[in-house]
């Protein structure tokens, strides 16, 4: 149970107590019947009902007539409720409850159908279900230590000894199968009204906000694994909005999430937004540049508290939940502006990481604002023209489609000059399939999940540096045959025997990850582009793209038919080798960005986001790792007895 009792209660008066308490507050509000009451009741039937009945066979006798009283008590409560539409029906549902009791259904039924009802409760008379703001824990342990501590122990969970001979004890809050299935209102309206007939008293007089706290303080005892569940938090759009609110938050119990988000990550959450309620409140301004002023703001305050991790992970928040699901519409306005709030971004959680005087962050801070005022102004509506749009669109597409048209149409040329066209549907269908699953990640994440920053930054920058390791190979390979006077001999003799083997399908796999990295790049800028009075303007724009596109797809493929073996070996290395150097950047940077990675800025460079060049060391340290591997391959391959990449031998 989860009560108080005093031990000098005989078991029978207390049935009587509780059962004369409850028709006197029943007869009391007959003209106002308190729906807060019945919900609580319908509360206490849900959890409770398992220790009452197990297995068809009633477990505890005097659980069970405490069930069946509340089960007539709520059904007679309904029934004086004033007459709605919906009320004929709760009556009907309540009766069903008694009847479900009275049968000794199994508690999981019986616990279902008694929280359903009191969710259609609310529902048909709405009462506050939410505290008018997030509660302040830290004030919560202080009242818990004054008003709770002493029969519940300090940590919630070690009643004194003195209460140890209660029957039953204390309730301990750290026991995670009740806890689990208790909502903060459930707890509220415990702490408001007490337990008739018990030692659990009311603590009404506490004020409405202090209520609230403790009881967000009790329903967080029991789970412990914060960190986690603030990771989720952060990186999983689809949460947030399962939770979008207080009033949903203070409803909700850690049982009814686990059904839609799994049992360790429901419980995960709730560890962490039941001792941070305030998080919630956040939620529904992610993706403004609100939420990036006011997170910058907190992570600052956590930054000076001493709090650095909070504070990283607060500036990290700023930039992912906040400003880059504006980046890529902001990218089309103003591409300068969107690289200087994202490099001011970068350069606040570096200085967090480096431990910068807080003034120095405050100084970034106002510059920052200053940025965010002129990004305020381009991302208005009536900044939007045709033309902006149209140029919007044709850039993302045409920038996005550069990088990978250029390797697929080397891999394409490679094989037709080695004279194995048998070969191309493998190109071919890699590029297609990466388009295909592109649309796919459009598919889900419009209709099924919300892809998070964090997880797209993960995305790109896993599939940049895949790419460039495969390119370095490549480039590498191209490199040496460039300078080989038995080519044809070579092609005769080994490329069959080679692609054979498997490197067919390795040409598969470097198209699909070339393309596809580039599709789901493009996709997340249209969708934040999307907008359905400019539908026929962003077609446009796209088309103008592809078209220009497939010219120098065209354009090429008929040059590289001209050049000599060896010149186009060569240049298709040197290509090969300075995409592999952006793609590096690239990855690193994205790295950076999900916060995976530390940035260390250098002063006075440029950020030139397209070359994959970020002033940061790490990004210009992999860059140069590249190159020089790049350089030292060249070396190595020019020998004829220079290695061959097993990717193209096999």
């Amino acid at each position: 149970m989860h009560r108080i009792v005093s031990a000098t209660v005989h078991p029978a008066l207390r049935l009587i107590l509780l059962a004369l308490a409850l028709c006197l507050s029943v007869t009391a509000n007959a003209e106002e019947p308190d729906v807060r009451t019945t919900w609580r009741l319908l509360d206490y039937i849900a959890v409770d009902y398992a220790s009452a009945v197990s297995d068809g066979r009633v477990a505890d006798e005097f659980e069970y007539r405490e069930m069946v009283e509340f089960s007539d008590v709520v059904a007679r409560q309904v029934a004086a409720f004033p007459d709605t539409k919906d009320n004929q029906a709760l009556i009907r549902r309540s009766d069903q409850l008694r009847a479900l009791i009275a049968n000794k259904e199994p508690a999981e039924r019986v616990g279902r159908f008694a929280r359903a009802l009191a969710a259609s409760l609310l529902t048909a008379y709405p009462v506050p279900l939410a505290p008018s703001q997030a509660p302040d824990l830290d004030r919560a342990r202080t009242l818990f230590a004054q008003n709770c501590a002493s029969c519940h122990g300090a940590a919630g969970s070690a009643p004194p000894a003195a209460m140890q001979a209660l029957d039953p004890p204390p309730i301990d809050f750290t026991d995670i199968d009740r806890a689990r299935q208790r909502s903060a209102f459930g707890l509220y309206q415990v702490i408001t009204q007490g337990l008739e007939g018990t030692s659990m008293a009311s603590f009404a007089s506490l004020s409405d906000e202090d209520r609230w706290a403790l009881a967000f303080h009790a329903g967080s005892i029991a789970f412990e694994d914060v960190a986690k569940g603030e990771r989720i938090w952060r990186e999983d759009d689809g949460i947030r909005q399962l939770v979008p609110d207080l009033e949903t938050l203070a409803a909700l119990t850690p049982e009814s999430l686990a059904e839609q988000i799994g049992e360790d990550r429901a419980l995960a959450v709730m560890a962490y937004l039941r001792a941070n309620p305030d998080a919630v409140g956040q939620a529904n301004d992610a993706g403004s540049l609100a939420f990036v002023r006011d997170t910058l703001d907190r992570s600052l305050s956590a930054y000076r508290a001493g709090n650095r991790e909070e504070a990283r992970q607060l500036a990290l928040s700023a930039y992912l939940d906040g400003f880059e699901p504006l980046e890529a519409l902001l990218a089309t306005r103003d591409g300068g502006l969107m690289r200087e709030v994202e490099q001011a971004l970068g350069q606040f959680r570096a200085g967090i990481e480096s431990g910068a005087n807080p003034s120095e962050l405050q100084q970034l801070r106002a510059r920052i604002d200053s940025l965010l005022a002129r990004a305020e102004e381009a991302l208005a509506p009536e900044a939007a023209s045709e033309i902006s749009t149209f140029l919007g669109a044709f850039t993302i597409l045409l920038r996005e489609g550069i990088e990978a048209i250029l390797v697929v149409i080397a891999m394409i040329a490679f094989v037709k000059k080695s004279q194995r066209s048998e070969v191309l549907p493998y190109i071919h269908g890699g590029w297609i399939a990466a388009l295909f699953a592109g649309v796919a990640t459009w598919v889900v994440a419009t209709y099924f999940v919300s892809i998070s920053g964090a997880s797209r930054e993960m995305t790109e920058g896993i599939g940049a540096l895949l790419a460039a390791v495969i390119l370095v190979s490549v480039g590498i390979w191209m490199h040496g045959k460039s300078q080989a006077e038995e080519w044809r001999r070579y092609i005769q003799e080994k490329m069959g025997k080679a692609l054979s083997r498997g490197s067919a399908w390795f040409l598969f796999g470097l198209a699909f990850v070339v393309v596809y990295r580039e599709a789901f790049e493009t996709i997340l800028f249209y969708a934040a582009l999307w907008n359905p009075q400019s539908s026929g303007i962003i077609l446009a724009g796209a088309l103008s793209a592809v078209a220009l596109l497939a010219l120098i797809a065209w354009a090429m493929l008929r040059y590289s038919r001209k050049l000599p073996i060896t010149q186009f070996f060569r240049y298709s290395a040197i290509l090969i080798a300075i995409l592999a150097v952006i793609l590096a950047g690239k990855g690193v940077g994205a790295f950076q960005e999900a916060g995976v990675l530390s940035a260390t800025f250098i002063a006075g460079l440029p950020r030139l986001a397209e070359l994959g060049f970020f002033p940061t060391v790490e990004t210009i340290g992999a860059q140069l790792l590249t190159l020089l591997a790049l350089i030292a391959g060249f070396r190595v391959s020019r020998s004829p007895s220079g290695p061959q990449p097993a990717a193209v031998e096999g």
